[in-house]
């Protein structure tokens, strides 16, 4: 049987181009990523690199126009510039403004750029990696994404300030904008003005945010609504609603019980044949036994210790050495059972995926994993991100910079201020002692309930410890939502991946179907028209 050469393969790979039309763009200006970090005023233009495609998405050709450039957003009060925000967007050609979807994605941190949902997720050309299992190093391959959902929404992904190539403008500093209230803000006048620059305000809208990225959503929908863009729907990935549950052992237990039933670890004969059953009945249990035993160690039933250990792997003596909390963390705040799972091996899980892992003997166990990309999750495709986003975007996008392209801005996690003054005006960012409990769950019910025509869906990876599913599930039945039709509005689904569903191929696939249903139920046509009407309303 013949079969491609590399070349063939690689030039396959490579989007349809029709370079005689495109405007690259060489971008002079220097944008900091730094607390202290402007652009002066005088400077900041709207200039972008243009480049035109195509794709053929299920035997239809699709003909497209890529942007990769800045938005200068202005202050609300005063309407003058504040910051000049770099997003890469992608619209179908010749098609009906009126009716056809525009999403904006990003991802969360806060401080991390939307480098890793545009080439990992639905954009119409994606990374390969070899996740669960290390990437190795270059040549690496981008190719066509036979599951974008360029097919069903233009998407524009932005990167907050201080991100990507995202910054203040003078008077103001990148860390203006580094706060849950301010970025929300920040985003609702850089959604305003791509809708004003690219005639989009009558268009279908939704929101597809990540990890931090929900939070920030819960706050902008509400946000964007009380501006007068009422939303049709928005897309909830790898949640963290409510900080004050962070860690909660009894959210995270059907996680590690993912793990051990992946990696072959249970203590059960025989042992589960498939996951979502197993990982269900874990959620019962959490919720249950182990509850109640978690409340009454050291008196804990022993028969519901030792169901436990059998559930997650870890032999009953360890368990009781961590008083059964399995939440538990070494002095680096890193959670034990991901370095104990396989330790026999010498090997360690990946927060993000626990179906990664990496070495963790010799000098490999001293590094912090929570120190740059060491999770072994982050590990595993940081390599192919960097390398391929820089070369996409000076090879396919023609934008080139003088600048350093910040994908994860550690700067701006560290001087990240999460007060936060929800929707009645109460204080749901810190306590009094200054300790973080944002809550923004609320401000999603708020939302909902206000936009009674609302989709949402909860995308959630059963192998994820850093936003575990059974704690998105709590968080979302405990909000303070209580109009039983409205809640219907609401789907919660779980898929075999880690913290990025979209690198696990069938997961992506799996959500791209329920992003079409979600969509095409959304842009229903009545639901259409009232969202339409209460926006033009507002606007009069």
């Amino acid at each position: 049987m013949a079969t491609n050469s590399p070349e063939t393969e690689r030039a396959a790979a490579r989007p349809v181009r029709f370079a005689d039309r495109d405007q690259p763009y060489a971008d002079p200006i220097a944008y900091g990523n730094g607390p202290d970090d402007q652009v002066p005023a005088a400077v900041a233009t709207e200039q972008a690199a243009v480049t035109h495609h195509a794709i053929v998405l299920d035997g239809r050709t699709i003909r497209y126009t890529a942007r990769a450039g800045h938005l200068v957003t202005v202050d609300a009060g005063s309407s003058q510039p504040n910051a000049t925000f770099f997003h890469v967007a992608f619209t179908a050609d010749g098609a009906d403004r009126n009716t056809r979807p525009v999403t904006f994605f990003y991802n969360g941190g806060p401080g991390s750029s939307s480098v890793y949902v545009l080439l990992g997720s639905f954009a119409p050309m994606r990374i390969r990696t070899a996740l669960p299992d290390f990437t190795p190093p270059a040549p690496y391959r981008i190719e066509t994404n036979t599951d974008s959902l360029l097919d069903t929404s233009d998407l524009v992904f932005v990167n907050p300030v201080g991100t990507g190539y995202s910054c203040a403008i003078a008077p103001y500093r990148n860390r203006d904008f580094w706060g849950t209230d301010p970025d929300a803000a920040s985003l609702v006048q850089f959604i305003e003005r791509y809708l004003t620059a690219n005639d989009r305000w009558n268009s279908p809208k939704f929101l597809y945010g990540e990890s931090y990225g929900t939070a920030r959503t819960a706050v902008l929908s509400y946000k964007l609504h009380e501006a007068g863009v009422d939303l049709n729907g928005l897309t909830l990935q790898s949640s963290i609603l409510d900080y004050r549950e962070a860690g909660n052992p009894v959210g995270l237990l059907p996680t590690w019980a993912a793990d051990a039933w992946y990696h072959h670890r249970l203590g059960l004969s025989p042992p589960p044949p498939t996951l979502p059953p197993f990982a269900e009945a874990m959620m019962g249990f959490a919720a249950g036994p182990y509850a109640t035993a978690l409340k009454q160690f050291p008196q804990a039933d022993a028969a519901v210790v030792q169901q436990l250990a059998a559930d997650i792997g870890i032999d009953r003596t360890t368990l009781l050495s961590w008083s059964l909390d399995v939440a538990a963390t070494d002095d680096r705040g890193t959670a034990l059972f991901l370095l104990t799972l396989l330790r026999d091996r010498g090997l360690a899980l990946g927060a993000y995926d626990g179906r990664a892992t990496g070495i963790d003997t010799g000098i490999a166990g001293r590094i912090d994993p929570r120190s740059g990309g060491n999770d072994p999750t982050m590990t595993a495709v940081n390599g192919i991100y960097t390398a391929m986003w820089n070369s996409y975007l000076n090879d396919e996008l023609r934008y080139t910079s003088v600048s350093a392209f910040t994908d994860l801005n550690d700067q701006a996690f560290r001087y990240w201020n999460f007060s936060h003054i929800d929707p009645t005006g109460a204080q749901m960012g810190v306590d009094a002692k200054g300790d973080v409990i944002l809550y923004t769950a609320g401000d999603l019910a708020a939302t909902m309930s206000l936009n009674v025509d609302l989709k949402v869906l909860s995308a959630n990876g059963y192998y994820d410890s850093v936003t575990p599913f059974h704690q998105t599930t709590r968080d979302l039945q405990a909000m303070p939502l209580d109009n039983a039709a409205v809640r219907r509005n609401l789907a919660v689904r779980y898929y075999p991946s880690g913290h990025m569903i979209y690198l696990d191929g069938p997961s992506r696939t799996a959500l791209k179907a329920e992003l079409v249903r979600l969509y095409a139920a959304a842009s229903e046509p009545a639901a259409a028209a009232r969202i339409l009407a209460r926006q033009q309303g507002r606007r009069r």
